[in-house]
C-alpha cells in the first residue's frame, strides 16, 4: 500500500485549495466543520530534476515520476476529541495516514476562523493531544493486564507511562523531548502527534515578500521542523494549467519564482521516509520509490516480487556520475559502475540495473 500524508487544520484554513493545487481541481471544499464527508484521496507525482535529466540523457521515450498520496481530512474544531465537528470521525481518518501536515492561514480570508497562524497551530495540537491522551490510558490499562504474561509488553509500559505523563500536561509527543527510540517502541499505539509531521503556512498574495519571517514565527514553535510558506491559492490557480512553460510563466509573472509547491511535495515525500532510485534507458527512465534503509533486494522488490526473490546483484551509479560520464557505456568504461551485493543499502539518487534469477 502506498504511504500517505494528511492534511490537518482548522476550518477554511486552505487544506482543501492545496488538495486541489496537488490533485488538478474537483476536491469538495466543506466551508463548515459538520460536514459529513469523507475525506478526499488524491495522488501528486513528484518533480525531480536529477529524473529529468537522466531521461534528456538518455533520451527516453517515456519518463515516469514517482508520486505520493494525500488525504484531505474535514476542518478540526476546539472540542473535536469529545465529538465536536467530524469529532471521532475526524480523528479516526487522521490515524490512517503515514504522516501530518498541518495548514496554517497567516492571513483573514473574510471567513470564520483565527488569522493568526500560531491560533491554529494551538487548536490542532490540543485537540490532537486530548485524543492522544484518551488513547494512550485506554490501551496502557489494556498493556498493563498483559504485562502480566509478555515481557515485551512489559518493557513497553514503562515508556508508554511516560507518554501519559507528558500528553496529560498538554504536550505533543514531537515536543515532549522522548528519544526517536522510545517513540519507535509506542508506535503501535498510534499516537497522532507521534506521527513525523511538517507545516504549511498558507500566506496572502500581499504577504509574498514577508513569507521567511513568517515561517520564521512558526518555526520558533516548532523547532526542527520543516515549515513552507505558500500561497496556496495562486499556486493552486498555476497548477490548473497544463503547459509546463505557461505554468512557469504565471508562476513567474506571479513573484512565485519557480513555486513552492514542489519543495512541498518532496518535503512531504521525505517526511514519510521516502526516497528515490533510477532506471533510464531509451523506452523509458523512471523513478521508483522505497524505503530509505531499504537494501539492494527490498528495493528491487519495488519494480517486481521475482526482482526481491532472484537478486543476484545490482550495478549501481550515482545520478551526477553518470550525467558526467554522459552516458551508462562510458560511466562503465570509466570504472564509475559499482556491484552491489544483498548487503548494500541504497541510496537516494542511485541509477541502477538489476541481475536476477528465478
Amino acid at each position: 500500500m502506498m504511504e500517505k500524508f494528511g492534511f490537518v487544520g482548522l476550518p477554511n484554513a486552505g487544506k482543501s485549495t492545496l488538495f486541489n493545487a496537488l490533485a488538478g481541481g474537483g476536491a469538495f471544499a466543506a466551508p463548515y466543520a459538520f460536514a459529513t464527508i469523507d475525506p478526499n484521496v488524491g495522488n501528486a507525482k513528484v518533480p525531480d530534476e536529477r529524473l529529468d535529466q537522466l531521461s534528456e540523457l538518455s533520451q527516453s521515450k517515456e519518463t515516469i515520476y514517482a508520486s505520493v498520496q494525500f488525504v484531505d481530512i474535514g476542518g478540526l474544531v476546539e472540542g473535536a476529541h469529545t465529538g465536536e465537528g467530524l469529532g471521532n470521525k475526524f480523528l479516526s481518518h487522521i490515524r490512517e495516514v503515514d504522516g501530518v501536515v498541518y495548514v496554517l492561514r497567516a492571513f483573514d480570508a473574510g471567513v470564520p476562523g483565527p488569522t493568526d497562524p500560531l491560533e491554529h497551530l494551538r487548536v490542532v495540537e490540543l485537540e490532537l493531544v486530548y485524543a492522544d491522551f484518551e488513547t494512550c490510558e485506554k490501551q496502557l490499562q489494556k498493556r498493563i493486564k498483559q504485562a502480566r504474561t509478555d515481557k515485551d509488553i512489559a518493557a513497553q509500559n514503562p515508556i508508554a507511562e511516560i507518554a501519559l505523563k507528558h500528553l496529560s500536561e498538554g504536550v505533543p509527543l514531537y515536543r515532549s523531548g522522548m528519544s526517536q527510540e522510545d517513540r519507535d517502541a509506542i508506535a503501535d499505539y498510534f499516537l497522532l502527534t507521534n506521527k513525523p509531521f511538517m507545516a504549511v503556512l498558507n500566506i496572502s498574495d500581499d504577504q509574498l515578500s514577508d513569507a521567511d519571517a513568517l515561517a520564521q514565527k512558526i518555526a520558533k514553535e516548532l523547532p526542527g521542523v520543516e515549515i513552507v510558506p505558500l500561497c496556496v491559492q495562486l499556486e493552486a490557480e498555476a497548477a490548473q494549467i497544463a503547459d509546463k512553460s505557461e505554468r512557469a510563466e504565471m508562476l513567474e509573472m506571479l513573484g512565485l519564482g519557480k513555486g513552492a509547491m514542489p519543495t512541498f511535495i518532496n518535503s512531504a515525500f521525505r517526511m514519510l521516509g521516502l526516497r528515490t532510485y533510477f532506471t533510464t534507458g531509451e523506452k523509458e527512465t523512471r523513478a521508483w520509490t522505497f524505503k530509505a534503509g531499504a537494501t539492494a533486494p527490498e528495493a528491487a522488490g519495488v519494480i517486481h516480487g521475482d526482482f526481491q526473490r532472484g537478486f543476484i546483484k545490482a550495478e549501481v551509479v550515482g545520478w551526477e556520475e553518470l550525467i558526467a560520464a554522459g552516458s551508462w557505456a562510458k560511466a562503465r568504461d570509466a570504472g564509475k559502475l559499482r556491484i552491489e551485493g544483498k548487503d548494500y543499502l541504497f541510496q537516494d539518487g542511485d541509477v541502477t540495473e538489476f541481475r536476477f534469477n528465478v
